[in-house]
């Protein structure tokens, strides 16, 4: 009995892990650099 209660904690504690990173604000950090316009050429068999 004491497995199966630690087995359901163990995997509602998963879920709510996951469901609080999902919805947590963003912890990225990426510079804020805008949108890069492309500037190569274009490939020769489309031409």
């Amino acid at each position: 009995m004491m497995n199966i209660s630690l087995a359901i904690q163990n995997t509602v504690q998963y879920i709510v892990e996951a469901a609080t990173r999902l919805f947590s604000p963003s912890d990225d950090q990426y510079p804020n650099i805008g949108i890069q316009p492309y500037d190569g050429d274009v490939y020769s068999q489309w031409r």
